[in-house]
């Protein structure tokens, strides 16, 4: 399979580098939108770029029939608008805020958790995250799909948000809720960035072949 990475930065290296284990050749490495046309002939892409490039990336490479995995956060305004263009394209995309597998089950628990809460108003709810000083997204993609996932759940009540930037951290996700009483903390740590280019692999391979517009919850628990 011929995989073109859009985003040749640390996670862009770091899906290269596994490419090989789940089957992949590497077809091209695209640094910026006037190098799109060498996916030509790619069996799928991987998009680890910036917010304001996902919408034309999508347009081009949904155009040249090239099914896409985008990692890339901080675009959510413009959803709407890229599931049209995968629609009208007949093409195929999976997308999450986070391909951490790991991240996804840790929010199936959130949500579990503020389902049970949802009729404890003795209790508070905070949401906190922590990523490197180099991410510009703040709070992160994860972070607002927890909140979003807690919502769905019926729990109704405000949920204090926090963000930090510093260092390098990978990445960190606390959800938790505090009364008189107790306390409870659901966690997840990232170690390292091998989780989230392991998991865009696995929706690589998922998606070709595919068409439409999928979550990473899709390929891992369906």
């Amino acid at each position: 399979m011929k995989l073109a990475i859009v985003g040749y930065g640390k996670m862009g290296q770091m899906i290269e580098r596994f490419a090989p284990e789940h089957g992949f050749t590497i077809h091209a490495r695209i640094n910026n939108a006037g190098e799109l046309q060498h996916a030509d002939g790619a069996d799928v892409a991987v998009d680890f770029t910036n917010a304001n490039a996902v919408s034309s990336n999508v347009e081009t490479l949904a155009a040249m029939k090239i099914p896409l995995v985008v990692g890339t956060t901080g675009w959510l305004a413009e959803m709407e608008q890229v599931r049209a263009t995968v629609k009208r394209h007949q093409s195929g995309l999976v997308w999450s805020a986070n391909f951490s597998i790991g991240v996804n089950i840790f929010a199936r628990l959130v949500e579990e958790s503020a389902r049970l809460m949802a009729a404890r108003d003795e209790y508070g709810a905070w949401a906190w995250e922590i990523h490197h000083a180099a991410k510009k997204d703040s709070p992160s993609g994860t972070l607002l799909k927890l909140v979003n996932a807690m919502g769905k759940a019926g729990y109704t009540y405000p949920i204090n948000q926090a963000s930090s930037r510093v260092g390098y951290v990978p990445g960190t996700h606390e959800i938790g809720f505090d009364s008189a009483a107790d306390t409870i903390t659901l966690r997840h740590t990232a170690r390292s960035r091998e989780g989230f280019a392991t998991g865009a692999l696995k929706a690589a391979q998922w998606i070709i072949g595919k068409k439409g517009f999928h979550e990473f919850t899709e390929v891992i628990f369906t």
